[in-house]
């Protein structure tokens, strides 16, 4: 087989890590051609084929020399005439059977080596097939596509990782579209956070924005936990348990019970309600009742008696207007001062929460009001998200307020995670159809660790659970992030699929590399030198590791740098009305919106 044009050298050394190569001296060229087609040899990233009987085994070049590892190179004098190739296994091929990642055996001193051409690779990769899609071209060839696993990219995760500008915003639109494009009962839910992808699914998804006059994004306050209600509304530690605390609890918990039989997903025994218990009550109605228990007066030392309240008002709780009662007698004389003042504190600060404009989305959403009869329950919000034709949905999570991030995704990843739970064995959802939850700048809402003060980790709980347990129930996700190295642990050690574009951080290709498997160090090597839009891509759904071109979508995300030549060109003139906007929407926290 030396007498092949594709015959490469011979190997010289084998170990459990790798092989050693040496290149034949009867090879005329450094870059051949075989078949009417370039081949560089030794180049890093490249693939070579060991013929052993029925057997192929295929490896991927990982470093070139002109001295040969397997001996003292003190004592060596180089050969400026040889080359030498470290080359670690990748997997192998027994006749026409398909190509199988892992090797069973290993090549031995003096077997041949050769190029692997175009056409081997069309047989490692083979054609699209059911239950594939084309995530790019080879970087080798333009001619030739590669495609992934769906099955193993959404239920056994992944993530797209890339430094700013490198095409992580695009890859993920190429995939999303890919998927939508083959498969007409798929699910996918993004979540972002910047507000990016709207422009390229305008046609083709349904947008959830905050204040949206079409599809305002909704995220009712009473889908909390108690942890998480109580967190965001008086900044209860959790843990924590103080008196003002438990009264809050069973405040919830009675306010739930009392709505129990008005649902209109249907009637809920109301002992097996919980503070936890995703039910609609009016939150409204809980301040006014906690401010009235402390600011009411009395005509009596018998406090708390409704007929004993020095009442003057009323108060109306759906326009939050508190109850007015004639002032107490400094003095100790009547009327009488309430002497229940444990929730004066939270009153104030529920109080000030619901008055705060930017959090209208939770307490005020049209359509899931806090209110005795709701217009819709939460199985309508369910539909809305994961039940409608275009079967992507678009969260657009940047009109939230930052500290309300983590909890915000937290919330939408464990909501979704529970129907997909609860649900598991229902034919229209669950296991009979699975669901991709794909997040976007991951690393700023699913930290290593909660540093930051607006970051307490019930994000990263509850996607950290899709992750470890979603793939039972049908819920599988993708992480995109600029920075791996930020990002929980646990969820980079679930991700079985890594498609990792240039990363020039060493602390980030670290990551990378210790994620990945042990045999892809040399390709995990070239993530700096990546071209834009390029990406390797490893893992479970992926036949063999791959260096791939990632096509650019059309119309794209709108992640790009802003046109600053063109606009420092231009001479702006002062006028005395700039920024009146600018500070209404700081004030209102509404984003500016041009026709």
């Amino acid at each position: 087989m030396q007498s092949e044009i594709t015959y490469l050298g011979k190997v010289i050394n084998v170990n459990s890590g790798s092989v050693e190569v040496e290149v034949s001296k009867d090879i005329p060229s450094a870059a051949p051609i075989i078949n009417g087609r370039l081949y560089k040899i030794g180049q890093i990233g490249t693939f070579v084929k060991f013929p052993v009987g029925s057997l192929t085994l295929y490896g991927l070049v990982s470093s070139v020399s002109n001295t040969p590892a397997a001996i003292d190179n003190a004592s060596y004098e180089p050969n400026y005439g040889l080359r030498f190739l470290q080359v670690q296994l990748i997997g192998e091929k027994l006749g026409g059977e398909c190509f199988q990642k892992g090797v069973g055996t290993f090549p031995t001193i003096n077997d041949e080596v050769h190029i692997v051409t175009e056409e081997d690779l069309r047989l490692i990769y083979g054609d699209k097939s059911e239950g594939f899609v084309e995530i790019g071209k080879h970087s080798s060839s333009e001619n030739l596509s590669v495609y992934i696993d769906i099955h193993n990219l959404i239920l056994r995760h992944s993530a797209i990782l890339g430094s700013t500008g490198s095409g992580k915003s695009n890859t993920t639109a190429h995939l999303v579209k890919s998927i939508l494009n083959d498969y007409s009962g798929s699910r996918i839910v993004l979540v972002d956070t910047h507000g990016e992808y709207s422009s390229a699914f305008k046609e083709n998804a349904q947008i959830f924005k905050i204040n949206d006059k079409t599809n305002p994004l909704c995220v009712p306050f009473w889908a909390m936990t108690f942890d998480e209600l109580s967190f965001f509304l008086v900044g209860r530690s959790e843990g924590q348990e103080k008196p003002e605390d438990k009264e809050l609890r069973e405040k919830i918990i009675a306010l739930k019970k009392a709505n129990a039989g008005k649902l209109k997903a249907g009637i809920v025994n109301p002992d097996y309600i919980t503070a936890d218990s995703p039910i609609p009550f009016d939150i409204k109605q809980m301040w006014y009742d906690f401010d009235r228990e402390v600011n009411a007066t009395y005509n009596h030392t018998s406090n708390h008696i409704p007929a004993n309240e020095c009442i003057e008002e009323e108060g109306d709780p759906k326009t939050l207007k508190p109850a007015r009662f004639t002032p107490y007698s400094p003095g100790g004389g009547v009327p009488f001062k309430s002497k229940r003042q444990t929730m004066y504190s939270y009153s104030g600060k529920i109080y000030s929460r619901i008055k705060d404009s930017r959090y209208s989305f939770m307490f005020s959403p049209s359509d899931y009001s806090d209110a005795e009869d709701p217009n819709n329950d939460i199985d309508h919000l369910f539909r809305s998200w994961i039940e409608h034709d275009n079967r992507l949905t678009i969260l657009d999570l940047s009109g939230i307020p930052f500290e309300l991030i983590d909890i915000s995704v937290g919330l939408i990843s464990r909501f979704l995670y529970d129907s997909m739970y609860w649900g598991r064995f229902e034919g229209y959802t669950g296991r009979n159809r699975p669901l991709l939850m794909v997040y976007e700048e991951a690393h700023s809402y699913l930290p290593r660790s909660e540093k930051s003060s607006h970051i307490y980790g019930y994000a990263r709980k509850a996607v950290e659970k899709i992750f470890k347990e979603g793939r039972k129930f049908g819920i599988g996700a993708m992480v995109v992030t600029q920075r791996p190295s930020e990002i929980s642990e646990t969820i980079l050690a679930q991700v079985g699929t890594f498609i990792a574009l240039r990363l020039t951080n060493s602390g980030d290709k670290g990551t990378v590399q210790s994620s990945a498997p042990n045999n892809m160090n040399s390709l995990i090597e070239l993530l700096p030198s990546l071209r834009i839009g390029e990406a390797i891509v490893v893992g479970e759904a992926i036949n063999i590791p791959s260096r791939v071109r990632i096509e650019i979508v059309e119309p794209r995300p709108s992640s790009n740098d802003p046109n600053l030549v063109d606009s420092w060109k231009k001479t702006f003139v002062p006028n005395k009305d700039n920024y009146k906007t600018v500070v209404t929407a700081i004030r209102e926290q509404k984003s500016i919106i041009k026709k």
